[in-house]
């Protein structure tokens, strides 16, 4: 499912119990230097995470300040973030002018909340010019922070170089059918540098059988609830996307790779480090 770009008012954009994605939760809060934003998400734990500006967190008792150091866009610097435990209240103070993301997944348990900063940050780089599969995967809560967090993998993709794949070889992860696959629902935000770049989503649910492809754009929201889901970028632009996983039964991402492309693995550099990051 693809969301366009809008003014939710600091509203959810995926919601709790979302119809096709309900193990994840999703928010974009914009704030003003001094304004505050309250929230408090049941059955859901969260991360905070500025795309832009900084800010300070309180929560579970905590505070944690200067959150974020970017200035113009997500390119612009390193993420930084914090963790909000399930069922535990938030307030973020804007520091500056900010645009705030809210990753969640749904977890039973309440844990203590941590904060994320740019050299606790666990970076892959893979893929190749010659097979237009090369990125940067920053992840913010990755197998780093897999002993203090429930259900919830938060990451930011980034196309290197112009124009290109991601998400290829084509996976999926819709169910638990472990070892061979778990079930995680995820939620995408992209970006674009220059902003009116734009790119694609496809969503193929069975092998060999056509699927679904949304013109993604500067702001795009897509849900991923079954199938396979590989994206592109438009030649001549760079492609970013803030990334929410929610795990059914486990946090670590078993990832099915589509028999019809699975012999590429063995053709794109580093992929299998990239696999192995998902904890």
């Amino acid at each position: 499912m693809h969301i366009p770009p809008h003014d939710n008012h600091n509203r959810a954009i995926v919601d709790e119990g979302d119809a096709h994605v309900p193990l994840v939760y999703f928010n974009i809060v914009k704030l003003r230097a001094g304004e505050r934003f309250d929230y408090r998400v049941k059955g859901y734990e969260t991360c905070i995470v500025p795309a832009t500006g900084t800010v300070a967190v309180d929560t579970g008792g905590e505070r944690f300040a200067d959150i974020g150091n970017r200035g113009a866009d997500v390119w612009d610097g390193e993420p930084e973030g914090v963790y909000v435990p399930t069922d535990t209240g938030a307030r973020i103070t804007a520091q500056t002018d900010t645009e705030c993301f809210i990753a969640g997944a749904q977890f039973g348990e309440t844990l203590k909340p941590f904060a994320v900063r740019a050299p606790d940050l666990d970076v892959v780089q893979y893929g190749s010019d010659d097979t237009k599969t090369h990125r940067k995967i920053k992840h913010i809560l990755g197998a780093a922070h897999h002993d203090r967090v429930g259900r919830l993998l938060v990451s930011e993709l980034f196309t290197v170089g112009a124009g290109g794949w991601s998400g290829f070889p084509s996976h999926k992860h819709d169910t638990d059918r472990l070892p061979d696959e778990s079930r995680h629902d995820e939620c995408y935000n992209f970006r674009f540098r220059p902003d009116y770049g734009s790119g694609l989503q496809m969503l193929q649910r069975v092998d060999n059988e056509p699927g679904d492809a949304y013109h993604i754009v500067n702001g795009s929201t897509v849900l991923i609830d079954k199938g396979y889901h590989p994206c592109c970028v438009l030649p001549g632009y760079e492609m970013y996307y803030f990334t929410i996983l929610g795990g059914q039964s486990q946090r670590s991402l078993k990832q099915y790779f589509q028999p019809t492309h699975a012999e590429q693995l063995h053709t794109i550099p580093g992929i299998m480090d990239m696999v192995a990051k998902f904890k």
